[in-house]
């Protein structure tokens, strides 16, 4: 049996307790929020704590040896700023990581946690859930077929809705350890981007804040792409859309074929017109992440604790839409080369 802790006892953290209580045992759990991790720690019968350095000691280190040892993997679900410190401590510990995304909020803090996982000999996987939703993983094998031909251009719609009661009193919206729309809500997206259709070669645009003048970052942007394969692409995105999420698309334009991936979080497809072939069948998809007044992507934290757990155990690699530490990476590259290149209103 896997063995788990968790850092950070938020909402996100509940789905990750969700699915370690099914396929392993969650033994501690940490949060600064002492009520919170006993909260969470009391419904799966694990231990709390409101230290990290004190909750991975505790659980085991290199030092104390394999036999010492009282879990396995640590998941980090901590505000987004704190990604890397975290996963690097409890690599250093000798424990595997998930990260949630982002990744960090930099690639130097990206590059540091790959590198401490290669030292440590450890394995650091990336929550990347939306690559799982059937309308997804059957775009990304038209693509990988060649069955749209060359990529021409593509859209990517982003209209959620996030109010001010979101970021009240909360790390989100600060620049430090939120680090922008797009790292917060929306680096799914941008890693869906690269996945289907590959690295930018350049990014132009605007980002604004129009509705949430307390908070550090934007609300929303129109960015222009150019993509290293030579098509062009743009992102619209927002928090904006009043009242409630109303749309997480994209649309690719090839040679051979038009298609579009729809709703809420890409959990639809919603158009089709493809030379020779036609997506039929899908298998249905898991629900969203509810979190009350909004919703959040495609709940797929199943598939992807099944491949933590077979990686770590030592059965054969399941792959496939499974992120690596590199293609974390290269999602944060992006944004931070979408932000460094965009003016902001």
């Amino acid at each position: 049996m896997v063995k788990f802790c968790i850092i950070g006892c938020g909402r996100i953290a509940q789905r990750h307790a969700e699915q370690i209580h099914q396929l392993g045992k969650l033994v501690a759990v940490c949060d600064v929020v002492e009520e919170r991790a006993k909260k969470l720690a009391e419904k799966y019968g694990a231990d709390h704590y409101t230290s990290v350095d004190g909750m991975l000691c505790a659980v085991g280190s290199v030092a104390g040896g394999a036999g010492a040892r009282q879990a396995d993997v640590v998941a980090v679900c901590s505000p987004n700023g704190l990604h890397a410190v975290h996963s690097i401590m409890a690599l250093n510990k000798g424990f595997h990581v998930l990260c949630e995304k982002p990744m960090a909020l930099t690639t130097e803090d990206c590059r540091n946690m790959i590198d401490a996982a290669e030292k440590a000999g450890r394995q650091l996987f990336i929550v990347k859930q939306n690559r799982f939703n059937p309308p997804v993983a059957a775009v990304k094998k038209l693509i990988d077929d060649g069955r749209l031909g060359r990529l021409y251009s593509l859209e990517l719609s982003c209209f959620w809705n996030r109010d001010a009661d979101y970021y009240a009193g909360s790390w989100k919206g600060t620049k430090d350890m939120d680090g922008g729309t797009l790292f917060t809500q929306f680096s799914h997206f941008i890693d869906l981007l690269y996945w289907i259709a590959g690295d930018i070669q350049e990014a132009q645009g605007y980002t604004g804040n129009f509705a949430h003048r307390d908070i550090q970052i934007e609300d929303t942007g129109v960015i222009s792409l150019v993509f290293c394969n030579g098509a062009i692409g743009t992102i619209n995105y927002t928090v904006n859309s009043h009242g409630k999420n109303m749309e997480g698309s994209l649309t690719l334009f090839g040679e051979k074929g038009t298609i579009k991936i729809g709703g809420q979080y890409l959990n639809e497809l919603e158009y089709q017109d493809i030379e020779g072939y036609r997506i039929d069948d899908l298998p249905p998809g898991n629900p969203a992440n509810n979190y009350g007044f909004y919703q959040g992507s495609m709940s797929n934290h199943d598939k992807v604790y099944a491949h933590v757990v077979a990686a770590v155990s030592g059965q054969p690699a399941q792959g496939g839409a499974n992120a690596s530490g590199f293609e974390g990476f290269k999602t944060v590259e992006i944004i931070n080369k979408i932000y460094s290149s965009v003016r902001k209103l």
